[in-house]
């Protein structure tokens, strides 16, 4: 068979293949034997002697063209009930199992200015954003959410696959609407909330452990000042749920440093006690450079994207085969009339 053959076969294919099964049913029809009529004392008088030679050529000529027009009618409309569909090709895209929620604070010390973007001193919020939206978009194939925490912890955007849309709520963050403390706790909690909710009813209830394949990134510059949790006793259901927690800890000056300043530090010790307690790992930043530095470590530990085996995208033809079997039935129209 010609390889042209086969590749314009495999471009189609039908949505309901099993309605062509109709196809012989009016030959099937045909072979059933027709009632036989009871006499009626009626003359049959042949068209010939109704009209002339012409006329009864014109009757049979009608006749068959009839007969053509109500096969194509039925052939029409069955292929248009099976749905005829043509293959599209497809990119594959990249694709993974995992989901990645990022925990932003939102505490009123990310509004101090002691980083810089493009030789310019910036907020610490403004420099997360740039660096935060372009991980996000980096990870196309994933499924990326946002918690951004203060007082209060809130899901700025559910898990999705739609990394562009995620990136614009992150660059669109803005300090104050949750207060202006820091509740680490409780952003993380919600972030596990939110990454895997049924696996979290499993732990608590004392069912399987989850998939590996989860992670929260946790960016912080501060110390736990607010919330209903303590940090760690959540990193350690984030251990029983499998979910690696990446920590961030933003800013300059160690709360080890200078423990009597504790608005003007990050406690880094329990932001790395909370990585190592669920398998995850702690990292410190002080510069952009720095954070651009975590983004791409990140980026590399969660790697392993591939590519997706190719969606099929198929563009229905049903219509055609609609249209042709409606320009039939009226081509049987006008033969009626004509008759």
């Amino acid at each position: 068979m010609p390889a042209w053959f086969t590749a314009l076969v495999s471009a189609f294919d039908f949505a309901t293949p099993l309605a062509l099964l109709l196809l012989p049913l009016p030959l099937a029809a045909r072979l059933i034997p027709p009632e036989r009529e009871g006499g009626s004392g009626a003359l049959r008088v042949p068209p010939t002697l109704v009209r002339g030679a012409e006329g009864s050529e014109s009757i049979a000529a009608r006749g068959r063209r009839r007969l053509w027009l109500i096969g194509t009618l039925w052939v029409a409309l069955v292929v248009a009930l099976a749905g005829p569909r043509m293959v599209l090709p497809a990119l594959a895209l990249p694709a993974s199992a995992r989901e990645i929620v990022l925990a932003l604070d939102l505490s009123g010390s990310m509004e101090r200015k002691d980083f810089s973007l493009d030789g310019e001193t910036v907020s610490r919020l403004a420099a997360v954003k740039r660096v935060g939206a372009e991980f996000i978009r980096r990870r196309a194939g994933d499924r990326i959410g946002l918690v951004e925490f203060a007082d209060q912890a809130y899901v700025a955007a559910a898990p999705t696959f739609d990394t562009a849309a995620v990136a614009r709520t992150l660059e669109e963050a803005t300090i104050g609407l949750v207060g202006r403390s820091t509740g680490i706790g409780d952003g993380l909690g919600l972030a596990l909330k939110r990454l895997a909710p049924a696996q979290v009813a499993n732990a608590e209830g004392g069912g399987p452990p989850p998939s590996r394949d989860k992670v929260v990134v946790l960016l912080s510059d501060g110390a736990n000042n607010a919330g209903q949790t303590a940090p760690k006793d959540v990193a350690a259901l984030a251990k029983d749920l499998g979910v690696r927690v990446y920590t961030i800890a933003l800013g300059p000056i160690d709360m080890a440093d200078n423990p009597n300043n504790e608005q003007d530090v990050v406690d880094v010790e329990t932001l790395r006690a909370m990585a190592e307690t669920s398998g995850g790992r702690a990292f410190r930043v002080k510069t952009t450079d720095d954070l651009e530095a975590v983004a791409s470590a990140i980026d590399e530990l969660e790697g392993g994207r591939a590519k997706a085996p190719p969606l099929p995208l198929r563009r229905d033809l049903w219509p055609w085969p609609a249209a042709l079997a409606f320009l039939c039935a009226c081509g049987l129209l006008a033969t009626r009339r004509r008759t």
